[in-house]
């Protein structure tokens, strides 16, 4: 964690013209200059551009719910809003009983107030919930009293919660759990916040502006999608191949063992939110396989690895190979290794990787990591469960690839089936899922909430397109969505085209433009407009247009037009089953 004097010094570092600036506004009911500061240097340290609106002093209802305000002027595609605790207990003082019991259900009002104003539509609202502040009134008998001020910040960080599931577009940044984990006296310092309406200590800005830019840059599709696991020392105490399956350290029962299991039990709930779990060990591969086969104590096994490379290669070898198979960028990938000259060696020649300096201890790798936060996300669905079995499958295609001399004999014998539809009630979250999370193959990184897909399925002007991917290894499930605008009753602008990088070089682009431009004919349009926005990400489809035979449109730099009327169907083995369905 850096210090705040980093994070002042990092504030007034520019960033090159070409990363892209997030548009922010902060409004909070206390004094928020110092945070403001601490999350433009957070932002800076992590190469995110942020243009921020600072609001003046207790203005929320002012700024958030006037459309005209300068907030809104600002036009941010992030508000963030901090009303702390302290000015609630406040409030809280001032009630009576009856009221006092209302003060959670209040709050929420207003919050959903702001959410239901038509200037907030298509931007997201970060909301700080509640530490908790013990006013000892009632002491432990607060969990009786209704009126309580505990018993209501903990009901409106729970209502927050709730409110949260049914308004995507509000995001809750915990403070409440920071605070648990920081400490109350490192949050809050009282002489402070007499003499300044400063709420938030400095020494704990450090930590809020992480967490609040780790929720910013989830949301613009900046996240960890990879768990890379050393094993020896890592997974289990000792070494397996000296040790023996008998002699490495793993139980539930009291030592070391014990904090090696739980360390496996969080992985292990990674996998099942969908995080891609790997290996990476120096090894023989059957004596690096016998503890996830026949170990009792073993928490992982070997269905949850979707990728496992155990051999006597570097770990930056292995780490290359991972990455080729899984095709997502290293930045998305996180290395734990108990070693640190393996965790050098990684860093030195992976740039982008995250490699955390794991304790020397064991028993407190957990809170370390913790601590980190490496794995924020925006999104969630049970789809993602299953995204280890897809990486597994897809690294049984790779090794039946090597056997093919012939590229497109083995992309023929895969047997490839694609569902093609519009957005259905069943896709709707999965679409806007994947534009969220879609990095690489983006061609213009335009991110859509539910709400958003829902209208375009209802848009006469707008085609939409999902696709699915199976073949005789597996079902990829969706894997490539087409936002295809009218401009006028010719011609088609392709809003939107992006794709999961697990199914590249299998014709799949080919299969795409195919499918768009017989439902360009259907509707009676000559040409396709395409245009590709270039981000710190999505270089590998800078050449996507022109590869698949657009021509450059003169004097629009990044602009490529298609005539439909000569097209000639690109070769691809991809079988069709239509169903154009909100199309």
């Amino acid at each position: 964690m850096h210090t705040f004097k980093e994070l002042k010094r990092s504030a007034k570092e520019s960033l090159p013209d070409s990363v892209k600036s997030i548009r922010c506004a902060l409004v909070g009911d206390t004094a928020t200059q110092f945070l403001a500061l601490a999350l433009r240097g957070e932002a800076r340290l992590r190469n995110l551009s942020v243009d921020l609106f600072e609001a003046e002093y207790n203005q929320v209802e002012l700024q958030l719910l006037t459309p005209s305000s300068e907030l809104f002027e600002h036009n941010p595609q992030f508000v963030i809003l901090f009303q702390s605790t302290h000015k609630l207990l406040e409030h809280h003082a001032l009630m009576d009983v009856e009221g006092q019991k209302r003060l959670a259900e209040e709050r929420v009002g207003l919050i959903q107030d702001i959410l239901s104003q038509p200037s907030m539509q298509g931007r997201k609202l970060l909301c700080y919930n509640y530490p908790e502040i013990d006013d000892a009134v009632f002491g432990n008998y607060a969990s009786h009293v209704e009126s309580s001020f505990l018993f209501q910040t903990r009901k409106l960080n729970y209502e927050l919660m709730l409110l949260s599931q049914r308004h995507p577009e509000l995001v809750v940044v915990d403070l409440a759990s920071l605070q648990s984990a920081i400490g109350r006296e490192r949050m809050f310092s009282p002489n402070v916040y007499m003499s300044t309406e400063m709420v938030l200590s400095i020494d704990s800005l450090p930590a809020i502006a992480s967490r609040t830019v780790d929720a910013i840059a989830a949301c613009t599709g900046s996240f960890k999608k990879c768990l890379i696991l050393d094993l020896d020392n890592t997974m289990w105490g000792g070494v397996i191949g000296d040790d023996g399956l008998e002699g490495i350290q793993l139980g539930h029962g009291l030592g070391i063992g014990k904090a090696f299991t739980e360390f496996q039990q969080w992985v292990k709930k990674l996998r099942q939110r969908g995080i891609i779990i790997c290996v990476a060990s120096k090894n023989d591969d059957a004596v690096a396989r016998e503890p996830f086969e026949r170990h009792p104590e073993m928490v992982l096994r070997l269905e949850d690895i979707a990728v496992f490379q155990a051999n006597w290669e570097t770990k930056v070898d292995n780490i290359r190979t991972i990455q080729s198979i899984l095709n997502i960028s290293f930045d998305s990938m996180v290395f734990l290794d108990d070693n640190p000259f393996e965790r050098s060696i990684v860093r030195e020649n992976i740039p982008g990787i995250t490699v955390p300096e794991l304790p020397d201890d064991p028993a407190l790798y957990l809170e370390y990591l913790y601590s980190l936060n490496l794995f924020e996300t925006a999104s969630y669905s049970t789809a993602d469960k299953d995204r280890t079995k897809q990486y597994q499958v897809e690294a049984e295609r790779v090794s039946l690839s090597r056997t093919f001399t012939n590229e497109d004999d083995f992309l023929k014998s895969l047997t490839m089936e694609s569902v093609v539809s519009g957005f259905t009630a069943f896709n709707t979250p999965r679409v806007a899922q994947l534009s969220q999370r879609s990095n690489q193959f983006n061609l213009r990184t335009v991110r859509y909430s539910e709400a958003d897909i829902t209208s375009f399925a209802a848009d006469n002007n707008i085609i939409d397109l999902a696709f699915t991917l199976k073949d005789k290894f597996g079902d990829n499930g969706l894997i490539a969505v087409v936002i295809m605008r009218a401009l006028d009753s010719e011609t088609l602008f392709v809003d939107t085209w992006f794709m999961s990088c697990r199914v590249l070089k299998r014709g799949m682009e080919n299969f795409t433009l195919n499918t768009m431009v017989e439902r360009a004919r259907m509707g009676g349009y000559k040409r396709i407009i395409g245009e590709y926005l270039p981000t710190a990400k999505n270089a590998m489809v800078r050449e996507h247009y022109p590869s698949l035979g657009f021509d450059a449109v003169e004097g629009e730099d990044g602009k490529y037009i298609l005539d439909v009327t000569n097209y000639q169907p690109r070769h691809c083995h991809i079988a069709a089953i239509t169903a154009y369905e909100n199309t």
